[in-house]
């Protein structure tokens, strides 16, 4: 799995005719109400990746076997859900399970579809749904800070440890900040994750434009990049209904078209991958043979050893070295024989750092 994100936002802004589109599914109901979402509904989709395609051809492979994203689409958030408000905290709970949070905000004007709010503003909506995530995260984390300091009385280390976080972060709530927003030592983020607050997520905001404005996006979409980018995080404008198009044409040259004949060149789903991968600092590499090519996923740093441990856990477990063949090397040679008496096969051992499109074939023992 690369990563899995929670697609959340106001309702009616196309979360759940995005997510329909992504998965190519109609597993998301999309309708003109709110709440219309009530279970989260998960989708799997392979990730797009041409690198693939051309090592699976020098490599003679029997099967591609891409990395594979899952969205959540999790229903519609309204002004007071930590509150219990709307559908409340049934579903903030399944926010907490996602490595990132895609924030979909609507970013088009008329139509028939309803806006809870009454009107279109990026910004203000964007700050009501991160009200509510920080409130829902206020008050679970007053209640562990107030928890904390009775065992800290009592001399529990691990609490006294936890407090180093747990305050700082409970301080930053309170003045409407998120938790991402805390710098944080390196030794500290485990304690961080474990806490698992929703506004420490990663965050990626979608602009859902009209079809006329999907290439270039409009005054509303450069409204809530202003603000992505001020948070140093990424904005990708999209037009849902678009996506939802692409999805049902059969054949990647009608889609190349289809997009064409609308200024765009690729479909929107690439643009938040790359942006999602970008902003999780996540990396790909590929093993290739005769069998199978196949795509795997890890974080940005990540050793030869955890990358094998990816595969499996014996892999790491046993881990002795990994013949290591980077993909430019592996197309110029024409393949891993090629690339072996080029000399650009590599024996890499246990501090290797993992290159992004590393070829790799581990050597293990157990």
């Amino acid at each position: 799995m690369g990563f899995n994100c929670g697609i959340v936002g106001l309702p009616n802004v196309g979360k759940s005719t995005l997510f329909n589109a992504l998965t190519a599914t109609a597993a998301a109901q999309a309708a003109n109400y709110p709440f219309c979402t009530i279970e989260p509904n998960i989708g799997v989709v392979a990730v797009p990746d041409e690198r693939l395609d051309k090592l699976s051809a020098l490599a003679n492979s029997a099967k591609i076997v891409p990395t594979q994203l899952e969205f959540v689409d999790i229903a519609g958030l309204v002004r007071g859900a930590a509150k219990g408000e709307g559908l409340g905290n049934q579903f903030l709970a399944h926010i907490r399970e996602v490595d990132a949070i895609i924030h979909v905000v609507r970013c088009f004007e008329g139509g028939d579809v309803t806006h809870v709010e009454g009107s279109v503003d990026p910004l203000r909506d964007a700050e009501t749904v991160d009200t509510e995530l920080m409130l829902a995260d206020l008050d679970g984390l007053e209640k562990r800070v107030n928890s904390g300091h009775k065992k800290a009385k009592l001399g529990d280390k691990e609490a006294i440890e936890q407090l180093t976080v747990m305050e700082p972060v409970l301080a930053a709530l309170r003045e409407g900040k998120p938790a991402r927003s805390v710098k944080l030592p390196p030794d500290k983020l485990e304690i961080l994750r474990q806490l698992q607050l929703v506004t420490s997520k990663p965050v990626l905001y979608v602009a859902n434009v009209g079809e006329e404005d999907a290439a270039k996006g409009n005054a509303l979409s450069e409204k809530l990049a202003a603000r992505a980018k001020a948070e140093g995080t990424e904005c990708v404008v999209i037009a849902a209904e678009i996506e939802s198009e692409v999805a049902v044409l059969e054949s990647a040259e009608e889609k190349k078209e289809f997009l064409a004949s609308l200024g765009l060149t690729e479909p929107g789903l690439n643009k938040i991958i790359r942006a999602g991968y970008k902003k999780l600092q996540l990396i790909t590499f590929f093993t290739a043979g005769p069998k199978e090519s196949k795509a795997w996923t890890v974080k940005k740093g990540s050793l030869a050893p955890q990358a094998a441990g990816v595969i499996h856990t014996d892999f790491e477990r046993g881990f002795i070295r990994a013949e290591t063949i980077s993909y430019d090397d592996y197309i110029a040679c024409k393949g891993e024989a090629g690339a072996r008496e080029a000399g650009k096969l590599r024996q890499e051992g246990k501090d290797y750092v993992v290159q992004d499109g590393d070829v790799f074939h581990f050597k293990f023992n157990v």
